[in-house]
């Protein structure tokens, strides 16, 4: 390989591999760029860029890319955290002559072809993601080859590698083990535009893990094109009404940004209904469909993506007219790493943003379900360590009672941290000693609640927006934009149509999830004391239900989070628990309910209203089941005991049918917190929930389905208990019913 180019050589060079890049022969680098370019090839240093979306940080390692391959070095790595910006680099590299690849887990059957170009050097570019740096087969068969020949390592969206950002990412850890693989002149570039001081200085003290230098550059992060605004209405039918009438005079194509799934999935429903062309995008598309999606809002096929922030980094149309959030991001940094999806290349984008009274739940929900805890790193750890063989992650959901997502995050900071390591077969323990850094999670825990309160002074402040968005980010050249609503003056027409407001509010009220039954129990419940394995049998399962609607439903989702909450607010750790606080320790368990006229004083004894009841008969009377029901059966609830009767009762008064009574809560009741996984909460609710004698008589006098009344369903297995229990005593079909589901 030949010596780094002279300055004046190189400048040249570079700009000759721009043009190329941009294809266009009268372009030239941004303030910065070129910069980067000669750290990076000229003095193969460590460099941190932090520049505003649309800068143009994919020239700066496309272009050092070229030269470094011409000069003869290895293909660059990208560490690239989503697909959708993976198919994006492959796409801009492709334009510039670079040859790029990707092993991930969407082309695995790839990989065979993809080691074949690397080892003939056919390959420029190589992105992988972060998560590919811990998998066996790509660590022991690609890594080491890669690491000792890489001529290029970039970091895409490096403020995934801060706990302190709003978007950590613990397989990003392992970046800092990578570097120290890497050759001592090995240049390296770490990119993102959403990093405030206290993550640029986390970044850039991994960055430069073992003396390195690191360059650090950093420009204003003012958006000119960008025009903010803000639009306080409260309620859900106004925002999505608002919508209605005006989505089609925003300028272009844009993104519609909600916080949960279901509200973006009932958000494009009512928009297209109303004859908008628009589709839902979040976390549970298929990945092909997903990259349909992107193309038909690039090429302006649909006037706008209902998403959650599964659309995000990586997705790139420089003309995206408008970027709207129904609902707040829980920090300025995570709103602005949205919003600058918009107005790349053009001169003006609309960027407005409808806060809800349920941000704050949700942001809450979000942030305890990412931070580890100790109590179950403790038990993960112990597990492993006694195992004396590798554990799957469905062997450990037996063993420790942590949710299959939590308990996936838990390994990777362990396997991050040196405790626990990934190995074929499942997970070991390394035998290193792991402390739980209390102090280090508190602050983070501190610092997220002051990023939240952030937000809400974003949103009511009277300041300029941009300049607001800029401090938030520790700009210092942060000034008034003179376009957002503070500055200009307000630029949102907020008149709503009472014809828009009745037709989203009719749209809204609409009720009636399918629930689906349990089809198998799950792996490992003989070491919890459960006897069962395999399916569900088909004469112990219950039938497809119906819930009123989600707790995450833009319509009637507010009002059942109301209604299920404890008179404290607080969540009761069972199946019935409220999803959007942190579960407390377990209650001692009540005596089991009295009747609903002589249930005495507790804790939010709640009555079914009437509105609730009128909705619920709108679920029964939708549901098309073969053969109507001849029972009414409750499920107890420890935390809203008359609840669960007093709809029962309610259904049964409208609907002329029995009420034949409820279940009977065994040793208690069903135990266990709320949020734990699978096998936990099945061997929580297991022979706790009893048919009495009594009840058995009047289900075999019944002869038909019966309908299980239930007030919050999460895991299903309260239900899936109950209804066995009904079989078992005589009930040929159970229809289970339920007021809400958490997901």
């Amino acid at each position: 390989m030949s010596s780094p180019p002279t300055s004046a050589t190189l400048a040249t060079d570079a700009r000759v591999a721009l043009r190329r890049l941009v294809g266009r022969d009268d372009v030239d680098f941004r303030d910065g760029q070129l910069e980067a370019v000669e750290a990076l090839v000229g003095g193969r240093q460590r460099v941190l860029v932090v520049q505003r979306t649309g800068w143009g940080k994919s020239a700066v390692y496309f272009v050092s890319t070229a030269l470094r391959r011409a000069a003869g070095a290895g293909p660059t790595i990208i560490i690239s955290p989503l697909l959708a910006l993976m198919r994006d680099q492959i796409g801009a590299a492709g334009r510039a002559g670079i040859r790029a690849m990707t092993m991930n887990s969407a082309n695995a059957q790839e990989w065979g072809e993809v080691s074949a170009a690397l080892a003939a050097d056919e390959v420029d570019v190589l992105l992988v993601s972060p998560e590919r740096l811990n998998n066996p087969r790509f660590r022991e068969e690609q890594l080491p080859d890669l690491a000792r020949r890489c001529g290029l390592l970039v970091v895409d969206e490096a403020h995934c590698v801060s706990d302190w950002g709003h978007d950590f990412r613990p397989d990003y850890r392992r970046i800092r083990d990578l570097l120290a693989t890497l050759p001592t002149d090995t240049p390296v570039l770490a990119t993102t535009a959403t990093a405030n001081a206290r993550v640029v200085t986390d970044v850039a003290e991994q960055l430069g893990a073992g003396g390195h230098e690191v360059l650090t550059l950093r420009g204003g992060l003012a958006r000119d094109s960008l025009r903010l605004g803000v639009l306080p209405l409260a309620a859900p039918e106004q925002r999505v009404a608002w919508l209605v009438a005006h989505l089609a005079d925003l300028p272009g194509s844009g993104i519609i940004y909600t916080l949960t799934v279901s509200a973006a999935d009932d958000v494009a429903a009512t928009l297209r209904e109303a004859g908008h062309e628009v589709r839902s995008y979040t976390g549970r598309t298929d990945p092909a469909d997903r990259e349909s999606l992107e193309e038909a809002l690039r090429d302006n096929r649909v006037k706008a993506l209902v998403a959650t922030s599964a659309l995000g980094m990586g997705f790139d149309k420089p003309d995206l007219g408008f970027v709207l959030h129904l609902g707040a991001p829980s920090s300025p940094v995570a709103y602005y790493q949205q919003v600058g999806r918009a107005g790349r290349a053009t001169a003006s984008a609309d960027v407005l943003l409808m806060p809800g009274p349920e941000d704050r739940d949700i942001w809450r929900y979000f942030a305890s379900a990412s931070m580890p805890r100790q109590e179950q790193a403790d038990a993960v750890l112990t597990a492993l360590a006694s195992s004396g063989k590798p554990l799957s992650t469905v062997a450990l959901e037996s063993i420790v009672d942590v949710r299959r997502t939590r308990l996936e995050l838990l390994l990777k900071v362990l396997d991050v941290d040196g405790a626990v390591s990934r190995v074929s077969g499942g997970w070991t323990s390394t035998g290193q000693p792991w402390t739980y850094d209390t102090q280090r999670y508190a602050r983070v825990t501190e610092a997220r609640d002051r990023e939240q309160q952030l937000m809400v002074d974003y949103e009511r402040g009277d300041g300029c927006r941009m300049e607001f968005l800029q401090r938030a980010l520790d700009d210092e050249t942060a000034a008034p934009c003179g376009r957002c609503d503070r500055c200009a003056g307000p630029w949102v027409d907020d008149a709503i149509p009472d014809a828009a407001v009745f037709a989203t509010r009719e749209r809204l009220r609409k009720v009636g999830v399918q629930l689906d039954p349990r089809a198998q129990w799950p792996s490992g419940m003989g070491r919890l004391g459960v006897p069962v394995s395999g399916k569900i049998s088909a004469d112990e399962a219950m039938a497809s239900g119906r819930v009123l609607a989600r707790l995450t439903d833009l319509g009637w989702g507010q009002r059942l989070r109301d209604l299920l909450r404890t008179e404290e607010g607080a969540a009761v750790a069972t199946e019935d628990s409220d999803p959007w606080a942190e579960p407390p320790e377990p209650p001692e368990p009540p005596e089991p309910p009295e009747s609903r006229e002589t249930a005495g004083p507790g804790p939010r004894r709640a009555e079914a209203p009437r509105e609730l009841l009128e909705a619920c008969v709108g679920v029964l009377r939708d549901w098309g089941w073969d053969q109507r029901p001849t029972g009414i059966v409750a499920i107890p609830s420890r935390s809203r005991p008359r609840l669960s009767l007093s709809v029962a009762h309610g259904l049964g008064e409208i609907g002329r049918l029995p009420v034949l009574g409820a279940l009977d809560l065994a040793r208690g009741g069903p135990s266990g917190g709320a949020g734990g996984n699978s096998a936990f909460r099945l061997a929580g609710v297991w022979e706790r929930l009893v048919v009495s004698p009594e009840l058995a008589r009047a289900v075999a006098q019944s002869a038909g389905p019966i309908l299980l009344v239930d007030d919050l369903v999460d895991s299903r297995w309260t239900m899936t208990i109950a209804a066995r229990a009904l079989r078992q005593a005589g009930a040929e079909v159970v229809l289970p019913f339920a007021l809400a589901s958490v997901g």
